[in-house]
C-alpha cells in the first residue's frame, strides 16, 4: 500500500522534462518543490500556540484559555502552519480539485518542519466514510500522513480508526453542530493490540471536533496517551 502513495516526490528524469514551477504564482520552483522561495516564505508558520490544542496565540503558552477551561481529550498537537493564506489555496486544490501536485507541495512543506512533541509509536489517521472516498478518490490526510510517516520514522496504519456513518461535511457547521454532527461516527477496529502512544493526523483542524471523537475512541480503547498533528491550525475556533 505505500508503494502507491500519490504524493511521492517525481523522478530526476521526470523533473528534467518537467521544471520545477511554482503553483501560486508560476514562477520557477525552488528547493525541490513546485514552490518559489517567495510563495514557500509566505507561508502561515504556526510557531507562537498552544502546545495542547495548536491553537494560534500572540504568545506561545502550555494552556490556551480554552484549554485552561476545557481540555481537549487528547495530550498534546502539533500543527506546523496556521490556515491562512497561500497555504489554503493549496489545501483546497489538493482536498477539493484533486491536485496531487498541491499535496505532494504540502507535504514536503510538513517534513521540513521541527516537530516539538515526542514521537509516538504510531501515526493512525481520521478515515473517511467509503462513500466520500470513492467520491474523493483518496484519503487526503492518509497521502500527507505516508511520506510524513517516512520522513519521521514511525509506523503507520490506516485501518485502526473506522468511520462508522457518514457524517455532512464539517466546513459549513459551527462548533457546537461539528461536534454533534462527529458524536458516535467513529470507532477503533476490533481485535487490534495499540502501543501506549499514539497520535492521530488529519489535514486541517478547525474546531478539534473530529480529533476530538477520534481521541476519545483511542482513550476508551486503552490507549494512555493520544495526540493530535494536523498540517494546519484555524486561527480561531469558530463559536
Amino acid at each position: 500500500m505505500d508503494k502507491l502513495s500519490l504524493l511521492r516526490p517525481l523522478p530526476v528524469l521526470q523533473r528534467w522534462l518537467l521544471p520545477l514551477r511554482c503553483l501560486l504564482c508560476g514562477a520557477e520552483g525552488a528547493n525541490d518543490i513546485d514552490l518559489c522561495a517567495d510563495c514557500a516564505a509566505e507561508m502561515p508558520r504556526n510557531r507562537s500556540c498552544c502546545a495542547r490544542c495548536a491553537l494560534p496565540l500572540a504568545t506561545p503558552a502550555a494552556l490556551c484559555g480554552e484549554c485552561q477551561q476545557h481540555a481537549p481529550p487528547w495530550d498534546a498537537a502539533w500543527a506546523p502552519f496556521r490556515y491562512g493564506w497561500p497555504l489554503d489555496r493549496l489545501e483546497s486544490r489538493f482536498k477539493f480539485g484533486r491536485d496531487l501536485a498541491a499535496g505532494r507541495v504540502l507535504s514536503s512543506l510538513w517534513q521540513r518542519e521541527p516537530c516539538p512533541v515526542d514521537r509516538p509509536a504510531l501515526l493512525v489517521t481520521v478515515p473517511l466514510h467509503r462513500s466520500r472516498l470513492r467520491q474523493r478518490g483518496y484519503n487526503q490526510a492518509l497521502e500527507l500522513a505516508r511520506p510524513l510517516a517516512r520522513a519521521r520514522s514511525v509506523p503507520l496504519r490506516h485501518d485502526v480508526l473506522q468511520r462508522s456513518r457518514r457524517t455532512e461535511a464539517q466546513t459549513e457547521l459551527d462548533a457546537v453542530g461539528r461536534r454533534r454532527n462527529v458524536h458516535g461516527a467513529f470507532a477503533v477496529c476490533p481485535g487490534l493490540a495499540l502501543p501506549a502512544h499514539v497520535a492521530i493526523l488529519d489535514d486541517v483542524m478547525t474546531t478539534g471536533a473530529t480529533l476530538a471523537e477520534c481521541a476519545s475512541v483511542l482513550k476508551r480503547a486503552g490507549v494512555p496517551r493520544v495526540d493530535v498533528w494536523a498540517l494546519a491550525r484555524a486561527p480561531s475556533r469558530q463559536k
